[in-house]
């Protein structure tokens, strides 16, 4: 399948020079790092899901604290004022 993509000037010449780096054809390059662009973009949305769905899981167990526990560790570990 063929896609034609327009490209900023800017885009294109880093395009242009990643693939003279790598010593290969530009559509490749710009093939490879759409495929790992989307590839990382799918585990980040998974990793998202189980992080919430974790939370979830946590909070329905009691494993969870109040927001002024949390916000008072917070401020004791970056020494950070009080909010009085």
């Amino acid at each position: 399948m063929t896609i034609f993509v327009t490209l900023s000037p800017e885009l294109e010449l880093l395009l242009y020079e990643r693939a003279t780096q790598c010593g290969q054809d530009v559509s490749l390059v710009a093939s490879e790092l759409l495929a790992n662009a989307l590839a990382w973009e799918e585990q980040d949305s998974q990793e998202a899901l189980r992080g919430i769905q974790q939370g979830l899981q946590d909070f329905e167990t009691g494993k969870s604290r109040s927001f002024d526990d949390f916000a008072e560790e917070q401020r004791r570990q970056y020494n950070l004022p009080d909010d009085e």
